[in-house]
């Protein structure tokens, strides 16, 4: 009589070896889609994101350096493939700043850097500020909030073109303000042309940044415990002393990131300048995006105008990899 096994009984071990002593079962080589599914899918995701960066960034960034070693003026525009071989004789043309063109671009650049200053300090100041000031509930704080996020949520160009429209010399709101109701100057005043154009360009970049820098400002405030302000409070710190000793140092991290975005995006800007000015924008307000697109789109020098980029992407580059390395060892030494 025979012993059956019951149904419920796990399967026989394999056995290996002599004796039939048991051993490990052989993993199972995992299916490719089993690979995908554990490491690969969300590379599989970004693929559609980084195919589209590759061709609305990189290829034309390529290009772009290309054509900086080339003599590609309006005589090549049709086939710059076959345009004549510069190496790099625009870069020793636009570094040159005892020529005009060189002189041209180093005025350009001074400009731009005085302009960033100022439009950068400007807004954090003011997002900062209004930051603070809103933090604390009271009545009609949402509706504030929300008229200060105005600027940010126009589109760029409507909102310049009014304040072009504003700084306009014989109808303009400014100079109606300032000289018909206010008196305070003495007549009208020239503010898209010669050095009020660059007042008015600052104006009008702070307009506009100033609420970005508010509503980050405003989201690095609501991580920090209220316990801390409580506290500080009972042993009789002020409202300078915390913004001094709770505030900043607590908004250190968020500041970082902000200043860097601004700068970066002031910079660059060309939107702005272009709608305020023109094509053509006044010697005070120079700023070197205009500089670049006049050198490339109106005197028809595509090698010197891309030569002029390649150099300027590097030297945002530099700044950036230089104030991400100060930043990082000031987070480390604190």
């Amino acid at each position: 009589m025979t012993a059956t096994a019951p149904k419920d009984a796990p399967p026989a071990e394999r056995t290996s070896g002599r004796g039939g002593a048991p051993g490990p079962e052989r993993p199972r080589p995992a299916r490719f889609t089993d690979r995908i599914r554990r490491g690969g899918l969300p590379y599989l995701f970004l693929l559609p994101a980084l195919f589209f960066e590759l061709i609305v960034h990189l290829v034309p960034m390529v290009v772009g350096v290309l054509i900086s070693f080339k003599q590609l003026t309006q005589f090549y525009i049709r086939n710059w493939q076959h345009a004549p071989w510069a190496g790099l004789g625009n870069y020793r043309l636009i570094v040159d700043f005892n020529a005009p063109v060189g002189h041209a671009l180093l005025h350009s650049f001074v400009i731009t850097c005085a302009f960033t200053v100022l439009a950068v300090g400007f807004s954090w100041l003011l997002g900062t500020a209004a930051a603070i000031l809103a933090q604390d509930s009271f009545r009609g704080r949402g509706f504030l909030r929300a008229i200060f996020l105005t600027p940010y949520a126009l589109p760029v160009y409507a909102s310049v073109i009014t304040w072009a429209f504003m700084f306009q010399y014989s109808n303009g709101l400014i100079n109606h303000v300032l000289h018909d109701e206010l008196g305070l100057t003495s007549g009208p005043t020239f503010w898209l042309l010669g050095n009020n154009s660059f007042i008015a360009l600052v104006i009008v970049s702070v307009w506009r940044n100033w609420p970005f820098a508010f509503l980050v400002v405003m989201a690095g405030l609501q991580s920090i415990p209220r316990d801390l302000y409580e506290a500080s409070a009972i042993d009789g710190a002020g409202i300078w002393q915390q913004i001094r000793q709770i505030t900043m140092p607590s908004l250190r991290a968020v500041n970082q990131v902000l200043v860097l975005v601004l700068f970066l995006w002031t910079f660059n800007e060309f939107t702005t300048p272009y709608v305020l000015f023109g094509n053509v924008a006044p010697q005070a307000a120079d700023v070197i995006s205009i500089h670049i697109y006049n050198s490339s789109f109106v005197t028809w020098n595509f090698g010197a105008g891309s030569a002029m980029s390649v150099l300027l992407l590097g030297f945002l580059l530099l700044v950036t990899a230089a104030y991400l390395l100060l930043t990082s060892r000031r987070r480390q030494d604190v």
